[in-house]
């Protein structure tokens, strides 16, 4: 793990007494993106896979429709520079249409594969995600500060790389509010794991969208929130 990441600080420590000692923590950087030269945003984020984020985030957030729809990202100085290939293509509300089905078994697994971070063995300060093929294949595990900037970046990834998010699972740590529910709408992603729970609205949106959300994945044990029939 490079010095983009971690930094060391000095640190005391109290336990009855006062110890003087040092440790790695993670760093945040801001990481600005413009859009054909305008200011979109500025994201706090973990200096991994910035690349495979801003894709994922303009996706994400519907700004793009696809990875053709840009035309060149320039990633400089923590700036991201994104020219746009056309118009910009918002994406509105929508069902999320897929066959897919996966074995309990499967499930545990991805959530499980999830959480081999070395950051957070490390740190305990950083959220994973991941995508999986038919729910089974690691298709990328990203970490960074936010559970929300860890998705949009195997977003980003799975559309560098031309994956059918319809065949998807994506496995998340922290709980799932309604933002990440969102996000695998917005992607076509039919089901999402995490050991957390959901909120509310994440779960009436989910069951509109036609999300399968599986929560408190632990062990042997989930609770399915949403559309339970893709879980066999």
């Amino acid at each position: 793990m490079n010095d983009k990441i971690l930094k060391k600080v000095e640190y005391s420590g109290v336990n009855g007494g006062c110890t003087a000692s040092s440790e790695r923590i993670v760093r945040e950087t801001a990481l600005s993106i413009r859009i054909d030269g305008e200011h979109f945003a500025t994201a706090m984020l973990m200096a991994t896979m910035e690349k495979e984020f801003v894709v994922g985030h303009l996706y994400a957030q519907g700004i793009i429709a696809g990875a053709a729809d840009i035309k060149s990202i320039t990633i400089k100085d923590n700036v991201a520079d994104v020219k746009l290939s056309g118009a910009r293509s918002k994406t509105g509300p929508r069902l999320v249409h897929s066959d897919l089905k996966v074995r309990k078994e499967d499930v545990f697994d991805c959530v499980r594969a999830i959480l081999k971070s070395e950051v957070f063995a490390e740190t305990e300060a950083v959220h994973s995600a991941g995508i999986f093929l038919n729910g089974k294949k690691p298709v990328c595990i990203a970490e960074d500060l936010g559970r929300h900037h860890a998705l949009d970046k195997v977003i980003g990834y799975g559309l560098l790389h031309n994956i059918d998010f319809s065949k998807t699972l994506a496995a998340s740590t922290g709980r799932q509010p309604s933002e990440m529910i969102l996000k695998c709408r917005n992607a076509g992603i039919p089901i999402i794991a995490t050991k957390g729970v959901p909120t509310a609205l994440a779960v009436e949106i989910a069951g509109e969208a036609g999300i399968t959300i599986a929560g408190l994945v632990r062990g042997d044990t989930m609770i399915v929130y949403s559309h339970p029939e893709r879980i066999e």
